[in-house]
Order: structure tokens, then sequence, then C-alpha cells
């Protein structure tokens, strides 16, 4: 029997297919978009833990400096940034991948690893677990809202806003290139990536702190910011990560992953397995027989 190919998608199929559905009519369709929730959950707890660590521990350290100790420093900072990091890749990767940051799930969109739609989901689910981050450390730390503005990043003292803008670049560039070595390169050893993007991480903040708050990722300031109020040269932390994001994702695309090697193969096995000019082709044991046809 011969399966109709006259249907066509309804707005209902178009939506949930934007959206992560994996086909099928109506409802079904939908249904499987919605599972999607899972992953969009995972992003939304992931970038909650990442702020309310990283950006809270800019708090402490405000804390402990005004109580007369000595507080973490931007070392101390960086740490927390980058082991919150590892926890999150660790725990929560295998549903989600782990992006925690629009500058990943961009440069995965835009190399088209990602449905668009689901793009979109994932960085309003990041959005959110950033700004809820905000708000409770807005009700942990008062004292740290006009001060150290709940841990949004600043522009260090006499750095201009394309110095920032490059640094944010710079060292989102690094991390995403590292994102698509050890985790989307199967090659890699998937058991190191989440130590890797963390160690990343931790550098990124301690070679960006002074110029730009090396911060590497718009949502993580986005949260603080909203909670304080604070949106002086905001747009720096969202041109900076995304172009050197995107910038990582086609690098890596054309230098570095084996897609094209890997159809070039594909295409020279097909050729050596296509029929001959008699309709006679060689099966991979050698033998002789005739192409039967295939029921579509």
């Amino acid at each position: 029997m011969e399966i109709s190919r006259d249907y066509q998608l309804g707005p209902l199929e178009r939506f949930a297919l934007m959206f992560g559905g994996e086909g099928g009519k109506g409802a079904a369709c939908l249904t499987s978009a919605v599972t999607n929730y899972k992953k969009y959950l995972a992003e939304l707890l992931g970038t909650f833990a990442l702020v309310f660590v990283g950006s809270g521990c800019v708090c402490a350290d405000y804390y402990l400096v005004q109580s007369g100790s000595q507080g973490f420093g931007l070392l101390g900072i960086a740490i927390a940034f980058g082991f919150v990091v590892v926890a999150v890749a660790y725990s929560l990767g295998y549903i989600s991948g782990a992006h925690i940051n629009p500058a990943v799930t961009i440069s995965m969109v835009v190399t088209k690893r990602m449905k668009s739609g689901v793009g979109v989901m994932y960085i309003v689910s990041q959005v959110v677990g950033a700004t809820l981050a905000g708000y409770l450390l807005k009700a942990l730390f008062p004292e740290a809202l006009a001060s150290v503005f709940l841990g949004t990043c600043v522009l260090g003292s006499t750095v201009s806003v394309s110095q920032a803008i490059i640094m944010e670049a710079v060292i989102t560039f690094l991390l995403v290139f590292v994102v698509f070595a050890t985790v989307i390169d199967k090659r890699s050893t998937p058991a190191l990536a989440g130590l890797a993007i963390g160690f990343v991480v931790l550098f990124g903040v301690m070679v960006g702190g002074a110029i730009s708050g090396g911060s590497m990722n718009p949502a993580r300031v986005f949260g603080p910011a909203l909670a304080s109020g604070h949106f002086a040269n905001h747009y720096v932390w969202w041109i900076g990560p995304i172009v050197g994001g995107v910038l990582a994702g086609f690098t890596y695309d054309i230098f570095f992953s084996e897609k094209k090697k890997r159809l070039a193969n594909i295409k020279g096995i097909a050729k050596k397995r296509s029929i001959n000019g008699n309709g006679v082709r060689k099966t991979n044991n050698g033998r002789i027989g005739t192409r039967r046809p295939t029921l579509a």
C-alpha cells in the first residue's frame, strides 16, 4: 500500500516542529515537542546554579571585605565559576548538553546542530534561570545591590567599550571552541569534557576579570543586572560573547571537523557499490547479483 503524501503540515505541526517535535500529525507532534521540557528545565536549573554560585561568590566577597576579612579575590571567584560549570556539566550535560550560555546555544544553531526554535527555548530558559538567581541574591545580599551590583559585570577602570568587547569575544571564542572539541566532536574523550570546559571558564574569568569581568555568558550578566537595575554598557556582554561563540563554531566546522571527510568517504563507498552498465552489481563478498527492486 502506498502512503499518501498529500498531507500538509498544519499550524500546530509547524509550531511543534520548530520547538523540537519529531513529526507526526496533530497532537502527536506537539507531544513530542513538549517532552523537551526536561531539556529546558535543565538549562534553567544549570544557569540558575551558575549565577547563584558565581555571582553569589562576588557578593560574599564584598561582605567579607567589608567585615575586615581578606575575601576571595579574583582567583577565588574564578574558581567558583569554573567548578560550578564542571558540576553542572556532569550533572545535567546528559539531559540538555548543559549549554547554560546563550553564546553556546547560538553557536549550535548557526552551525545547524540545533533547531532554531529549540535554541530560542534554550535561551529563554537560561535567561529565566539567571534572573531567578539574581533576585534570590538580591534578597540574600541586599548590601551588595548598590556596591557590586549583585555580581553583574562592569568595565574595569580606564577600560573602553571596544576593549571589553574584544576581551569577551576572545575568551568566549576559546570557551566555545573547547565545547565543540570536547562535547560535539566524537573523536574526543567525553569523560574529560566537563573538566576542560570548567578550566577554560576559570582561566577566562582570571584573564578577563580586570577588563570586562570575564563573563563569556550574556545570561550570567543579565540576571544580576536586571535584579540590581545596573545596565551600564550592557550590550558589551551580548555582542562580545555571541560574536566570539559564532566565530568559534564556524572555525571548528571549517578547519577541524571531519564532516566533509566523512561525506567524501561515504560517497566513495557508494560509488564502489554502484550498479554497472548492465544492471549488475558486486556485493560485499564479491558475488555477482542482480539488483532487486526495493519497496518505497
